[in-house]
């Protein structure tokens, strides 16, 4: 068992983990986020992406321990309250879902990507999501989403 402490979604813990604890499994079966997704257990889905330090990363092959010290933010971490973020919101207007399981991957990277890329266009969107994959949209709504997103800054 590892000692460590993270800040998530704005407040901190300081929890136990197991050396093969994985990040996904602390945050769906600990701390009940359950919004991150397991997919492929082999980070080639990316519906598991959460921000860890401002970064996405896919915590299904990331272990807990490796957070510790770090701050972790989820899907549902991003909306104050009851105000969505702005990529939430693009998502549902933009109608950039279906089944929504991939939704809250798309959504953590593409809010990720934005935050290093704030006037990225549609082809820099569309290659900085290929980690993440959809079986139902076709691509085109989730792109214009994060599209409506960069064009309004």
């Amino acid at each position: 068992m590892h000692d460590i402490t993270i800040v998530l979604n704005g407040t901190e813990h300081r929890l136990q983990v197991q050396d093969h604890e994985l990040l996904v499994e602390l945050l769906r079966d600990r701390m009940r986020l359950t919004g991150t997704h397991i997919g492929c257990d082999t980070t080639q889905c990316g519906c598991c992406t959460v921000h860890l330090d401002g970064r996405a990363v896919k915590s299904c092959t990331m272990l807990a321990v490796q957070a510790d010290g770090g701050t972790i933010v989820t899907i549902e971490g991003l909306a104050e309250g009851s105000r969505l973020h702005p990529m939430q919101l693009a998502f549902s207007q933009e109608h950039a879902l279906q089944c929504g399981f991939c939704t809250p991957g798309m959504i953590m990277a593409a809010t990720a990507y934005l935050a290093e890329h704030p006037q990225a266009g549609r082809a820099q969107i569309t290659r900085a999501l290929e980690g993440n994959l959809c079986r139902c949209t076709g691509y085109e709504n989730i792109v214009d989403a994060v599209a409506r997103v960069a064009a309004n800054g």
